[in-house]
């Protein structure tokens, strides 16, 4: 008891958080994580205070607590039964929401896992529930627009379910959780619209100036909350108005990482209007506690000053190939081998790309493109196939890319591009980390009607959808169609599939793989 008390003074003020811990612990058993999560201590602060406590705690297998005989002692020299209760002033109103809160956690539990190469941890449902009824209790949301940059904790169904009829869209990386939202909210009534993009190549055509608010949980890095930050600041049709309301937590023991976070937001011209401490709370992040605060910033920046100092750095995750400290870049050697296959025996000059869609990508004729994808974890190269038009493109990946796990995922893939490109895939290649996905042009003579139409959307897919699809049929009918009948079969064959509104004035090349399939399909039926 001597040593924890000790452990306690060296804390000063900020004992408190142990004391919570303490007294967790001499409630009854608890998991490291419980000991983490609840009070928001880093887990190594956690750890240490479970070594000064010693043979005073009894554990079984992963559960901590104080054994029996010492808890009264404990209880009185640290005062453990007269802890103030922590102020949460959402604690009455999320009680309320008994239900909505058990149909949060079963949303949760089904959406498809958590990528850490990604920095996804979840949110717990708490905390998803408390985010959507603070943007209620705190801004007028009638005929509001809210917009989600990253949304694997479903923030987005939460504010839907408390705010019938709200606005939203959901600008994501992860195919899958687009795909699980957009089902759940088509099955819900919910008007949520989403949308594909890496944030680090810009942003979805349709996202730009349309939201006033802009939500995000954000990798934290320096880097990734800037982008995302900044990225926000696109979004909002009023800055004068709107609100970015981010969510991020640093350690208690590292504040210089806060700092540096801090002053990436005010170098975007954001003001802390409030900064909520441990807002969130997150089944795993036991480096911060487990625990996230809410930031609401207000823009103070013309928003071409957001554009100009918008940086793009690829590296902004805390983990995996695509971490702030993996910034060891591709070999020359193994360069110049996925140049020699998009060459092919013809021995065409080629150029290396790195990853980007933001714009089309368009190979001198008869020429080929060689791109360095070798950080992608998985949505990349569905976009540098819709991106880049060439006759031959060798795209490189990690021998671990989703897309070439088994056959099934290669099918899938080359279905959804079959009549654009042929693929072959290269395991192996060039070295054991490595694979090439080597795509040629499938000749348009190879290619039946329907074949042919979805070629011409494929091959613009940069365009808008109503717009190509309207353009392909006049084409396709040899002018025997006009623009007007042309539109109005499109309206018709896009409503028989369901598609909406949004994914035919957007972007085909922000569009979700499994909307984009949609697509596809309407227009062979068309």
């Amino acid at each position: 008891m001597e040593r924890v008390a000790e452990r306690l003074a060296a804390e000063g003020v900020r004992a408190l958080r142990l004391r919570r811990v303490l007294a967790l612990l001499a409630d009854g058993w608890c998991s490291l994580d419980e000991l983490v999560r609840r009070p928001a201590v880093e887990r190594r602060t956690v750890e240490e205070l479970l070594a000064a406590a010693g043979d005073d705690l009894e554990h079984r297998g992963e559960r901590w607590r104080l054994a029996p005989g010492v808890v009264p002692a404990y209880r009185e020299r640290f005062a453990l039964d007269a802890l103030p209760t922590p102020v949460d002033p959402l604690a009455e109103a999320v009680a309320r929401h008994a239900e909505l809160l058990a149909r949060i956690e079963a949303d949760i539990a089904a959406v498809p896992p958590p990528l850490p190469a990604m920095d996804h941890v979840p949110a717990t449902p708490e905390s998803v529930l408390r985010r959507a009824l603070w943007l209620a209790e705190n801004h007028d949301l009638t005929g509001a627009r809210v917009l989600f940059l990253g949304d694997h904790d479903l923030t987005s169904l939460a504010a839907c379910a408390v705010v019938p009829g709200l606005q939203v869209t959901v600008v994501d990386l992860d195919e899958r959780t687009l795909e699980f939202i957009d089902t759940r909210a088509a099955e819900r009534g919910f008007d949520i619209r989403c949308l594909h993009a890496d944030l680090r190549f810009g942003l979805p055509s349709a996202a730009r100036e349309w939201a006033d608010l802009v939500v995000s949980d954000p990798p934290y890095t320096p880097e990734g909350v800037g982008l995302f930050a900044a990225r926000a600041l696109s979004c909002l049709r009023d800055p004068s108005r709107g609100r970015v309301l981010l969510a991020y937590g640093f350690s208690d023991r590292a504040p210089a990482l806060g700092l540096k976070v801090q002053q990436e937001l005010l170098r975007l011209g954001l003001v802390f209007e409030a900064v909520l401490p441990d807002f969130d709370r997150y089944r795993g992040a036991q480096a911060v506690g487990s625990a996230s605060s809410w930031y609401v910033c207000r823009p103070t920046l013309r928003r071409q000053r957001v554009e100009h100092v918008t940086r793009r750095a690829v590296s902004i995750y805390t983990h995996g190939p695509q971490s702030v400290e993996a910034t060891r870049g591709t070999d020359e050697e193994t360069l110049r081998a996925v140049q020699d296959l998009a060459a092919g025996p013809e021995r065409r000059p080629v150029g290396v790309r790195q990853v980007g869609w933001d714009r089309p990508v368009q190979a001198v004729p008869g020429g080929a493109l060689a791109v360095d994808a070798s950080g992608d974890l998985g949505p990349w190269l569905l976009r540098v196939l819709l991106a880049v038009t060439a006759e031959r493109v060798a795209v490189l990946v990690r021998d671990t890319h989703p897309c070439l796990g088994d056959a099934d995922a290669r099918k899938a893939l080359q279905a959804v591009v079959g009549d654009r490109y042929r693929l072959r895939f290269l395991r192996g290649t060039p070295g054991p980390r490595h694979a090439v996905v080597l795509a040629e042009q499938v000749p348009p003579d190879e290619l039946d009607p329907a074949g042919r139409l979805r070629r011409y959307l494929l091959d613009r897919a940069h365009g808008k959808p109503a717009n190509v699809w309207r353009e392909a049929l006049v084409e396709a009918s040899g002018g025997t169609l006009t623009k007007n009948q042309a539109r109005q079969l499109v309206a018709e064959h896009a409503r028989r599939a369901g598609l909406r509104e949004h994914e035919l004035a957007g972007r085909l090349v922000d569009l979700p793989r499994h909307r984009l399939a949609v697509l596809l399909e309407a227009a062979s039926r068309g």
